[in-house]
């Protein structure tokens, strides 16, 4: 791992060390026929002026170091995913509500059983000018789905029986499904489910891709320089050139937008934007309830084996003392649960309130008095540290002693997926059934929690399989509710994502919670 600053004197603010995770995303039935997105965004940060192309981006995210791949099915960081987007395409993404919304795909139809999905494509070429076919989508999800990898969006893929699939021509894909799927479309836009061409493997040297931007170079861990897709079916992006730049300290992204070395910093602090906002040297842009932040439990080990200890930690937290000490109040608080806002999201629960009284009381039940817990954190993630300190010190109250630990920004996600008890958690946003299929299954990929109930993977198979919206929904709520009353996430709030800008950057989206289409969408921006 790269330890120090880059020997690059146009930047002298970035340095290279450690990375930060992106843990971190519906449609009618029956025939759908879906037009592409093309022009700015919507709600697009214009600031009015036409859209003008030319020059070049310089976009710091934190990244991953010399670890770091251009392959996008092993994209897990925001980096990787940004990166991903401007080389290639899904079939689908996400738009700002979280349903999916077509991208490579041009109509999508089910049978009545719900058993088989046929997908049109619409026309589009990869960067060596070959078409792009249903060959190259069946190679690129049978590659996702290899046992004998741990790609990112498996989990999302496997209700798809894709040695029954075919090609039915050129232009058109028949998914054959293991079990009725409604939610065929969220599949389709999974995390991490993009299209490569037939039989590709090498995408650190010279990877091909279907997206907006060509590539130029990579060098793992610091730069990555991509160039305009004149031909991209979407519509030539207005950057001449867009290049990722790997700056893991939020002040060295904050420092460098300041200094002009760059134009776009990702992931700004609450503190960062409330010093900047409105002095008119840089734009900042708030994704509203874009982070999930929260507490992960291991419920298949001690002390969080036991559900009434896992409930005694819900009632310990003071969820609004922790939004405001570790978000600087930049969020709102949750309720323990993922996807406040979102689809199927289970509002009818009571919120839950600090009760250390109760928890004393859970505690001594489960013979759990003058317990013991190391907390894991790093400043992987802004409010990472801040928010363990704060639930140190509430924990305490109940006489929970929290030991807070510090972990290396270079394998926190990593270390924290399988070791430990305890640690600070947060993810990107994603439709509540993908949250479900990627971490809470038992054979999910992420599952942080170790939430493993056979139980509960039927019942997601059970919405999964029904057709009625309605019906469907209450199933969701079912598995809501045993969440809400013995999961493994203590879900306390929902943070703003924050951007910064130079001003001369336009057609930045304010309303694309992060891992959503319009979230790091490049090729929509120009420089004024």
């Amino acid at each position: 791992m790269y330890e120090g600053p880059v020997n690059d004197s146009r930047f002298p603010g970035l340095r290279r060390r450690g990375f930060l995770a992106a843990a971190g995303g519906v449609a009618g039935l029956g025939a759908l026929a879906l037009a592409g997105c093309t022009g700015p965004s919507k709600d697009a940060a214009d600031g009015g002026g036409k859209p003008r192309r030319g020059g070049k981006l310089r976009a710091a995210f934190a990244g991953g170091g010399a670890s770091e791949t251009l392959d996008p099915h092993l994209a897990n960081l925001f980096a990787d995913a940004a990166r991903a987007k401007a080389l290639f395409d899904k079939l689908a993404d996400f738009g700002a509500d979280l349903a999916a919304e077509p991208r490579l795909a041009a109509s999508w139809e089910s049978n009545a059983a719900l058993d088989r999905w046929t997908v049109k494509l619409r026309k589009a070429s990869f960067h060596n000018g070959k078409p792009v076919t249903a060959r190259d989508v069946l190679y690129s999800f049978r590659r996702i789905a290899d046992p004998k990898k741990a790609f990112r969006a498996k989990a999302s893929l496997e209700p798809l029986d894709l040695k029954a699939s075919r090609a039915v021509d050129e232009r058109t894909v028949e998914f054959a499904l293991k079990r009725p799927t409604a939610e065929f479309p969220n599949l389709l836009a999974a995390f991490g489910a993009y299209i490569v061409p037939d039989g590709a493997t090498d995408f650190d040297t010279k990877p091909v891709g279907s997206g907006p931007f060509r590539f130029v170079s990579f060098t793992p861990g610091r730069s990555a320089v991509f160039r305009r897709n004149d031909d991209y079916w979407d519509g030539a992006p207005y950057l001449d050139q867009l290049e990722f730049l790997v700056a893991n300290e939020e002040s060295a992204r904050v420092n460098s937008l300041l200094g002009g070395q760059v134009e776009y910093a990702h992931e700004l602090s609450p503190t960062t934007a409330r010093a900047h906002e409105g002095k008119g040297q840089i734009e900042i842009v708030r994704l509203r309830n874009s982070a999930m932040q929260g507490f992960a439990m291991k419920t298949d080990r001690a002390p969080f084996d036991d559900k009434r200890v896992r409930e005694a930690f819900f009632l310990l937290a003071d969820r609004k003392e922790l939004v405001d000490g570790a978000l600087s109040g930049a969020g709102e608080i949750g309720n323990d649960l993922f996807g406040k806002g979102y689809e199927y999201y289970a509002q009818g629960l009571p919120q839950r309130e600090q009760d250390l009284d109760r928890a004393r009381h859970l505690l001594k039940k489960a013979g759990a008095d003058g317990l013991r817990v190391t907390l894991d954190t790093s400043a992987v993630a802004a409010g990472f540290t801040e928010s363990a300190a704060i639930f140190r010190d509430q924990a305490a109250k109940a006489g929970v002693q929290v030991k807070v630990a510090m972990g290396s920004k270079d394998s926190y996600w990593q270390d924290t997926l399988d070791s430990g008890t305890l640690c600070c958690y947060r993810s990107g946003a994603m439709p509540i059934e993908s949250h479900f299929s990627q971490r809470l299954l038992s054979g999910s990929t992420t599952n942080a929690t170790k939430w493993q109930h056979k139980d509960f993977d039927a019942l997601y198979q059970q919405a999964q399989s029904t057709k009625d919206k309605k019906d469907r929904a209450a199933v969701y709520a079912r598995m809501q509710r045993r969440l809400y009353a013995e999961g493994g996430f203590l879900i306390w709030g929902f943070a703003d994502w924050i951007l910064g800008t130079a001003r001369t950057v336009r057609g930045v989206a304010h309303r694309a919670p992060a891992n959503t289409l319009d979230w790091a969408r490049f090729d929509k921006v120009w420089l004024a």
